[in-house]
């Protein structure tokens, strides 16, 4: 046993026998106990114990995320109950007494316990909690907020975390996630709950009826059923699909039964929920290697497309075949552009008018708009996340780089991986109807926008102390070109625009070359893990595609090694 060199602190120990008289959870009680005691003379055992009580598990507008465990900086039932109480006093003190909040869970470890410890302490502060009794995915949970007309929503959910985290959505009545400064009204009342013992609580809750899925699976098959495809084509597309071990599954059969689309060939290794994620390194279809197993699916039944949810189904990944058992994953913006490309083209066909807006993510593509003014629609880039992409006014179609997308929003007002999914299908069987692929599409773009490439370069970070050395060093604004290409503009997003609220992030645009017309680098914090991330873009106008995509590949790759070292705090 490796010896400590130094002692378990007096206010240490005293947190941690505190935090263990007021944990309802034998398991996280017994794990902190062990912990306590292995930390006497165990340095790793001590460092561990000293990170679970660094500081609380921050509640932001993502709500709460990351790893289970014992202690105030670990997703347990102490840090949900404080979370559902604060939240509790936020919509008291918003005058919502007595009004509706709809619970939703996932089926990662303890999602269902922090959902009824969350209704038992919301049911006592004088609120309604109406809870899901089975696994929903996160868009089911946001349409349900406005179906069944409720002050907030509770999803617990970590998306596509790995298997050891767990994770906590919160949602107001306009069924979008909370935003700034919501975001700190809640944390702050969060913070004053020192002992959970002392949180009143009653087991009076209602089960969200059968009705509301039925709708929220009606909403999605409406805009199918009024659009310019047949049943019959329809029916004739083959795709597979994975729930990545997620919640998807169920909610997908039943939007193509209902939209007669023919039922996808689902991945039976990764079908059913489970918290493991047994098959993936890590849940994530953005993932290398994640979709092995549907690739090997896809191939067996000669399918036309695969689709993968991430495991809530907020998120949507497509890949499409480019020859003989080859595969290849769309990147997010190459489907955001199809979308973009089929909700205004969907319309024209079906002889439907579109008025509103488009709205993407400032890290997205530039593409999105180009597509969006060219069909005479407004366009408005958001600051990253869908809390902001999902508010614009007016909004006909949103999406985020991150494989996230809005086709249903007077619905539901978040990203909906099944939504999404029904209007790929819908797009895949107009295109197949006249022999055609989303790969024809994505030429037709790049020949009347110019090819839009897009990549990404991520650096992880160990403490919040190198995310602000980064972005310091970046604000100098001292650089003035990356690798071959000169920076024309510097934009800090800390500084708030009329356009933009402030966020911590920097654009770099970049003056084009003789292949390249168009060039951005923008690099921020990840909002969800920790991780310092660099977007780029570059922008070919060429009618020699294949010439486009190698200089686009040269001069993304160029851009990426003149980013990387300014990345690291070193």
């Amino acid at each position: 046993m490796k010896q400590c060199t130094m002692s378990l602190s007096p206010a240490l120990a005293e947190a941690t026998k505190a935090w263990i008289a007021q944990d309802p959870d034998p398991l996280t009680q017994s794990q902190m106990l062990e912990l306590m005691a292995a930390a006497q003379d165990d340095a790793s055992a001590l460092a561990e114990l000293q990170d679970a009580f660094s500081s609380p598990l921050e509640f932001g507008t993502a709500g709460l995320r990351g790893k289970l465990g014992a202690g105030p900086n670990r997703m347990n039932r102490v840090v949900v109950m404080q979370a559902a109480a604060g939240l509790a006093h936020y919509l008291a003190d918003q005058g919502l007494m007595g009004s509706s909040v709809v619970i939703g869970y996932d089926a990662r470890f303890n999602s269902v316990v922090f959902a009824h410890d969350s209704a038992d302490i919301l049911a006592a502060a004088g609120f309604k909690p109406i809870v899901f009794d089975h696994f929903v995915p996160t868009p089911v949970l946001a349409f349900a907020i406005r179906d069944q007309e409720c002050c907030a929503g509770i999803m617990v959910t970590a998306s596509h975390n790995p298997p050891q985290d767990n994770g906590y959505k919160v949602y107001l009545g306009d069924g979008r996630q909370i935003v700034p400064p919501a975001d700190k009204e809640i944390s702050a009342r969060i913070r004053q709950v020192l002992d959970v013992t002392q949180i009143p609580r009653v087991r009076d809750f209602t089960v969200v009826s059968a009705d509301v899925e039925a709708r929220y699976i009606a909403s999605l098959a409406v805009p199918i059923h009024m659009g310019p495809t047949t049943s019959e084509q329809r029916g004739d597309v083959v795709s597979v699909y994975t729930a990545m071990h997620g919640v998807g599954w169920e909610t997908i059969r039943e939007a193509c039964v209902a939209t007669d689309f023919k039922e996808p060939i689902a991945v039976i290794e990764q079908r059913d929920p489970d918290p493991r994620f047994p098959t993936v390194a890590f849940p994530n279809p953005e993932e290398k290697g994640a979709l092995d197993l549907a690739i090997a699916a896809a191939n067996v039944h000669h399918a036309d497309v695969l689709l993968a949810n991430d495991p809530d189904a907020d998120r949507l990944a497509v890949a499409l075949p480019i020859g003989e058992g080859d595969w290849k994953t769309l990147h997010g913006d190459q489907v955001g552009a199809l979308l973009a490309w089929w909700v205004i083209e969907r319309a024209r066909r079906a002889g439907q008018e579109l008025r509103g807006a488009f709205a993407s993510s400032i890290v997205s593509s530039m593409l999105m708009e180009q597509i969006a003014r060219a069909a005479q629609l407004d366009y408005v880039a958001t600051l990253t996340g869908f809390k902001w992409v999902s508010r614009v006014d007016d909004l006909i179609f949103g999406y985020e780089e991150a494989l996230g997308y809005c086709v249903n929003p007077k619905y539901v007002g978040d990203k909906d991986g099944v939504s999404a999914a029904t209007f790929v299908l819908e797009m895949m069987a107009a295109l197949k109807d006249e022999g055609r692929t989303p790969w024809d599409v994505l030429d037709e773009l790049a020949i009347q926008f110019g090819l839009h490439t897009s990549d990404q370069v991520s650096v992880r970070v160990n403490s919040v102390a190198q995310v602000s050395d980064v972005m310091g060093r970046l604000r100098k604004n001292n650089i003035t070109q990356f690798g071959s290409f000169e920076i024309s503009e510097f934009r800090d997003l800390a500084i708030a625009t009329p356009d933009l609220p402030a966020t911590d992030g920097v654009t770099f645009i970049l003056a084009g070359r003789q292949d390249i017309s168009r060039a951005r680098v923008i690099v921020r914090p990840s909002g969800t893990e920790p991780k310092i991330k660099c977007y780029l873009e570059v922008v070919c106008n060429s009618n020699d595609l294949d010439g486009a995509r190698a200089s686009s590949r040269i001069a993304l790759d160029e851009l990426a090694s003149a980013v990387q070292p300014l990345l690291s705090s070193d």
